[in-house]
């Protein structure tokens, strides 16, 4: 019998050859493969961290960024992009097309609360571009930054559901939370912890390996199946904090940025005009309450701002830099035109270094900032792996140019971002500008639209939600298209706008009186408090004419404001965004059903993986004790027993030359260290660190408690010390490792990974007394990292 036919055969369905009783009187019939429509396009989405307005070449700035300038000169630049505000929330848009309120991403996943806006947790029902394009045979791809799963999802116990490989990605290479340290990076491959292929002496920096896996991964597939295509959402660690380049990228802009910020700007925005990137007549947002006059700061603090800047624009021309590799990549094997590739940033440039930067964030963490006398002693390091470094927000200001404010805010210059969209072999348009208004929620759909596939009714499964963005892929080819997304709601911690046909409308949070009343940001808002914001805090721009928000002009169009806050309205309840919550503290504070609040004690073993943050114990300012089960071998053992943290802060456990060690690293300061005095026998013997509060913390001066350090083997006291203050929020980066220190050594008494060489059969970690917690510090912690 002739063999039936399989084109209508998918699995789930009926069987459309015939089954007998032998083979020699049945039919076969295979199931039919996903296969994408033959000449169907790659899809590459490069989505680069805390990138501003005016940071990119093509958007008029000094900085160098060649290889994306070439994807704007031979592509389409689009000026009216806009996005979330935040890290997290803007990402979930870029993946579902659908609003971030409605992704249950109102803010970070850190500060989730129960609400359906709010909750920290994309819904199965409002699927990702990923698990889409799976579905129409495409290799997909996830590489760099993901940061879309609450932080207690991220370790060995999962869930997995939420990980890449959850949501559609066929393979993932990166980092899942807000950030990393560009030279010693918390790496994911797949669904495991990995270590680094090399260590920073080697050459080793994380946007290279990045584009390395991200080559590798598509040639691994193509040399089986040529014809297929693949989507990579290519998310680097740059340009956020930490500012990590080497350092030959950024003496290449020595002397650069010595006239200062106020000067950049200025250059910047000329430039833009020249560029048609705002309109000849436009006028520059004024300066920012907030930022310094350049010219007011020493000469001294001018030196190590422009140094902060040279360091980040060397580190945004070597991401560009990298992009080029993959583009050239693309080139060689053929695929460069026939691939749609876009570019964004996930918000405006970041203010989170503070007025004055810092070479390490995690003083700005535990409320233990350096002096200019400090961090001019490390200016040769910044930007190096001893560093954790971020620039001052003057540079913020400037790199957000035209716009005022910056990320976490709904002004433009935390909301209008750099977009670019490059598809030769689709696009006839070569380097023209489109400035139809745009917002991320629309690059789903307009990659639909282009690769000619409806949006699924269901994905495994799951009734599939609306998509919320519009294509712009009409835009490609007509530069007077009209748009066709009019209108646009912004909420980032009760900081609201909307976009509606030209005109803006923005409510600040708080507004003057707030500020007045002690209301700092990430307060509580009452009803009286929406009242007298809704009453009398909203802005209004006509932004057709002000693309910059220069003038106010609520008072002259009344009845257009009072229009703009009820449209508000309507989006808000259409988009899960009620209950409007401007606070920050309350909702990292809040108890949530994943997290064992109450848990004391802790038993790790080697060769596992480390412990993120969330769901590590939590040591700081309480009574805790260090107990390793150990045998150590003839002729002695040395190595880490337990450690947690960096070289930018942290502490560790562990045997050298035959004594037992503890080491706290304060915040890079200072090192507080005891040893035993005398040796670790052989055999099987317990070792045990002791830490007794002798005081309380003072938190606010960046101290946390004082303590009384002791070392014990086999019950026997061995060393003590006392420790005048330990370090009072959080050691971050770096996870909680037993057996080894993966990454930068916590004390350069050792070099890492320093792995234990005797057997250790447990560590445990016992907790008792009360955990001292200061919850704004933690709370700046969290924003930070986003």
């Amino acid at each position: 019998m002739s063999q039936a036919s399989w084109s209508e055969y998918k699995p789930g369905r009926s069987f459309p050859g015939v089954i007998g009783r032998t083979t020699d009187e049945s039919t076969p019939a295979w199931p039919q493969p996903v296969r994408a429509v033959p000449g169907a396009p790659n899809v590459l989405m490069i989505v680069l961290d805390d990138t501003g307005y005016g940071q990119l070449g093509c958007y008029g700035s000094p900085i160098r960024t060649p290889n994306l300038d070439a994807l704007a000169a031979d592509g389409l630049l689009y000026t009216n992009m806009h996005t979330t505000a935040l890290c997290s929330p803007s990402r979930s848009c870029v993946m579902t097309g659908r609003n971030h309120h409605a992704n249950g991403m109102a803010a970070i996943t850190e500060l989730a609360t129960g609400y359906p806006g709010y909750n920290g947790q994309i819904p199965f029902e409002n699927g990702m571009l990923s698990e889409m394009l799976v579905q129409h045979g495409y290799n997909t791809y996830m590489i760099g930054k993901w940061h879309l799963m609450p932080s207690e999802h991220e370790s060995a116990a999962g869930p997995y559901d939420r990980w890449p490989l959850g949501r559609g990605f066929d393979r993932f290479y990166g980092f899942l939370g807000g950030d990393s340290s560009q030279w010693y990076p918390d790496l994911v491959y797949d669904n495991h912890q990995v270590e680094p292929p090399a260590t920073p002496e080697e050459g080793y920096h994380l946007t290279a390996d990045l584009t390395d896996r991200a080559m590798s991964f598509i040639a691994d597939a193509k040399q089986v199946a040529p014809d297929k295509p693949f989507y990579l959402h290519f998310c680097t660690g740059a340009t956020h904090a930490p500012h990590h380049v080497p350092k030959e990228w950024a003496d290449r802009y020595r002397g650069r940025f010595d006239d200062g910020w106020d000067a950049y700007r200025e250059r910047t925005f000329d430039r833009q005009k020249q560029l048609g990137i705002v309109p000849p007549d436009a006028a520059v947002s004024p300066r920012d309450p907030d930022v310094p006059a350049w010219e007011s700061l020493s000469p001294d603090a001018r030196r190590l701002a422009a140094r902060m800047m040279e360091v980040y624009a060397g580190f945004l021309s070597h991401t560009d830099h990298h992009i080029g590799r993959l583009m050239n990549f693309l080139k060689e094997t053929g695929e460069f035109d026939n691939t749609l590739i876009m570019v964004v940033s996930d918000n405006g440039a970041s203010a989170e270094g503070g007025v004055t930067g810092t070479t390490n964030e995690l003083q700005f963490f535990n409320n233990a900032p350096e002096s200019l006398e400090e961090s001019l002693a490390r200016i040769d390091e910044i930007g190096g792996p001893e560093t954790f470094n971020h620039y001052p927000w003057g540079w913020t200001w400037a790199g957000n140019t035209p716009f005022r404010r910056w990320k976490r805010e709904t002004y433009r210059g935390g909301v209008s971002d750099p977009f670019l969209v490059h598809w030769p072999a689709g696009i006839r348009a070569r380097g023209e500008v489109r400035s139809q208004f745009a917002h991320i929620i629309d690059m789903v759909p307009t990659v639909l639209d282009v690769l000619g596939i409806e949006p699924p009714t269901t994905i495994r499964g799951v009734t599939q939600s609306p998509l919320h963005g519009v294509s712009f892929a009409h835009t490609f080819d007509d530069p007077a298209a009209p748009t066709r997304h009019r209108t646009q709601y912004y909420e980032m911690f009760g900081h609201r706008a909307i976009d509606h046909d030209g005109w803006r409308a923005v409510c600040p949070w708080p507004g003057p009186s707030f500020a007045e009343a002690g209301k700092p940001f990430g307060t509580p808002i009452t009803m009286a408090d929406l009242d007298d914001l809704d009453a009398h805090h909203w802005e209004l721009y006509h932004v057709a004419e002000d693309v910059a928000e220069t003038r106010n002009v609520a008072e002259e169009h009344r009845s257009k404001l009072i229009e703009m806050i009820a449209l508000w309205y309507v989006e808000a309840g259409r988009y899960n965004v009620l209950p409007i919550d401007g606070s920050a503290l309350e909702r990292m504070m809040l108890e949530r059903p994943q997290i064992t609040a109450d848990r004391t004690s802790y038993t790790l073993r080697p060769d596992t993986q480390a412990l993120p943050a969330a769901v590590a114990p939590r040591v700081l300012n309480r009574p805790h004790s260090i107990t390793a089960d150990v045998e150590i071998p003839p002729g002695g053992a040395e190595g880490v027993l337990l450690c947690q943290g960096t070289n930018a802060g942290g502490w560790s456990f562990y045997v050298k030359d035959n004594h037992l060690h503890y080491a706290h690293n304060y915040v890079h300061r200072t090192l507080h260290h005891v040893t035993s005095g005398e040796t670790v026998p052989e055999g099987r013997h317990t070792l045990r660190f002791e830490f007794e509060p002798t005081g309380s913390p003072d938190i606010a001066v960046g101290k946390g408690s004082p303590g009384r350090a002791q070392l014990y083997v086999d019950d026997r006291l061995v060393g003590e010390i006392e420790m005048p203050f330990t370090t009072p929020v959080a050691f971050n980066p770096g996870g909680m490792c037993c057996g080894a220190n993966p990454g930068s050594a916590v004390t350069s008494d050792y070099r890492a990974p320093f792995r234990f060489t005797g057997t250790l059969h447990s560590v445990t970690v016992d907790m008792s007394g009360d955990l001292i917690v200061d919850a704004p510090s933690e709370m700046r912690m969290h924003m930070a990292r986003q």
